[in-house]
C-alpha cells in the first residue's frame, strides 16, 4: 500500500502519543503490516505499507541505493551566491553531529520562483539513498540552517503524486515489482 501521511501520526505499529498510520488503512489485520521507511510525526509524505520483509528490506537499506525525495522548507534562504557551494556540500556528503562517517552523496535542488525568477531559495528538494535517523533534519543543522516543513515526495520510481493527505492505495503490480 502507499499512504499520504499526515502531520502528527507517526510510523509505528503501535499507538504512543500519536495515532499509528496504520489507522488510516481500511484493511484486515492493517497492524499485523510493516511500514517500511519511517517519518517523524511533523513529517508527511509518502509512506510504503507492506506485509513483505523483503521487500520492505529492498526499499530501506542503504545498499539498495533506493532513492527518496524529500520537499523541504528552510527556516533560513539560501543566497543564490551560496548555492552551488552548498549544493556541491551536499553531493560530497554531510557530516551530522554523532556520526564517524559523511552521509552518503545527496543531491540538492533549489525551488525557486519562475514567475519572479527569485534566485534566493528557502525551498528545496532533497534527494537521499539512506535514512539514519533525523536524517534531513540533521543535514541542514550541520549547514547552519534549520527544517521548518518536510514531506516526503517519492520513493524509488513511486511517486505520491495526486493522493490526498490520509488517503491510501494499492500499489500497482508494476509499483510492487520496482522493489523485488
Amino acid at each position: 500500500f502507499m499512504l499520504h501521511k499526515v502531520v502528527d501520526s507517526i510510523c509505528s505499529n503501535v499507538d504512543e502519543i500519536y495515532p499509528s498510520v496504520l489507522h488510516f488503512l481500511d484493511v484486515d489485520k492493517a497492524f499485523d503490516l510493516h511500514i517500511a521507511g519511517r517519518l517523524d510525526a511533523d513529517t508527511t509524505g509518502l509512506v510504503l505499507i507492506t506485509d513483505d520483509g523483503r521487500w520492505s528490506h529492498n526499499v530501506i537499506s542503504p545498499k539498495k541505493e533506493c532513492k527518496k525525495i524529500y520537499r523541504v522548507w528552510l527556516r533560513d534562504i539560501i543566497p543564490a551566491n551560496k548555492a552551488t557551494e552548498l549544493i556541491e556540500h551536499f553531493k560530497q556528503g554531510i557530516q551530522l553531529q554523532g556520526e564517524s562517517s559523511l552521509t552518503r552523496p545527496a543531491i540538492l535542488e533549489l525551488v525557486t520562483d519562475s514567475d519572479t525568477e527569485q534566485c534566493d531559495a528557502n525551498e528545496v528538494l532533497l534527494t537521499i539513498t539512506e535514512g539514519k535517523y533525523h536524517q534531513v533534519k540533521r543535514m541542514f543543522a550541520a549547514v547552519g540552517n534549520r527544517v521548518v516543513g518536510l514531506h516526503r515526495e517519492q520513493i524509488g520510481e513511486i511517486k505520491l503524486a495526486d493522493l490526498s493527505a490520509g488517503d491510501w492505495r494499492e500499489l500497482t503490480t508494476d509499483e510492487v515489482a520496482l522493489f523485488i
